[in-house]
C-alpha cells in the first residue's frame, strides 16, 4: 500500500491591512401577517443566527468571516433559503470599511462591534 501525502490547510493570517477579512450583512423586510410567513420569517432568522450571524438592529443581521471566498460560501447558502415573499439584502463589506461606521446609541457614539477573537472549527 502506498502512502500518500495529503495537503494541510494553511492556517488563516489575520491581514493587519484590514482588506481581507469580510463583513457580510443579511437585511431584510419580510411580511409577517399570515401564520406560514411569520414561520418563514422565523426559519429564515433562525438559518442565520445557525450560520453565526448576529443581530446589528432588528433585520439586520451581520457575520464575520476570513476571507471574500468564506463570505460567498455562506452568501450563497443564504440565497438558497429566502423566503418566498418580502426582501433580503446581502452586502459584503471589508473589515477595514465595516469599522469605519459609525454607531450611535442615543446621541452617544460608541465603537462598531470588533471582529471575534478566534475562529469556530467544524
Amino acid at each position: 500500500m502506498v502512502k500518500r501525502r495529503t495537503k494541510r490547510a494553511k492556517p488563516l493570517e489575520y491581514d493587519s491591512s484590514g482588506y481581507k477579512w469580510m463583513w457580510l450583512f443579511a437585511m431584510f423586510d419580510l411580511p409577517t401577517t399570515e401564520i406560514e410567513m411569520k414561520r418563514e420569517y422565523t426559519r429564515f432568522r433562525k438559518l442565520l443566527l445557525s450560520q453565526g450571524f448576529s443581530m446589528l438592529q432588528f433585520s439586520v443581521y451581520a457575520r464575520h468571516c476570513p476571507s471574500e471566498e468564506a463570505g460567498e460560501g455562506v452568501r450563497h447558502q443564504i440565497e438558497r433559503a429566502v423566503p418566498g415573499h418580502g426582501q433580503v439584502r446581502l452586502l459584503m463589506v471589508t473589515d477595514k470599511q465595516f469599522s469605519k461606521m459609525a454607531v450611535f446609541y442615543g446621541k452617544s457614539r460608541r465603537p462598531a462591534e470588533d471582529p471575534p477573537q478566534q475562529f469556530m472549527l467544524f
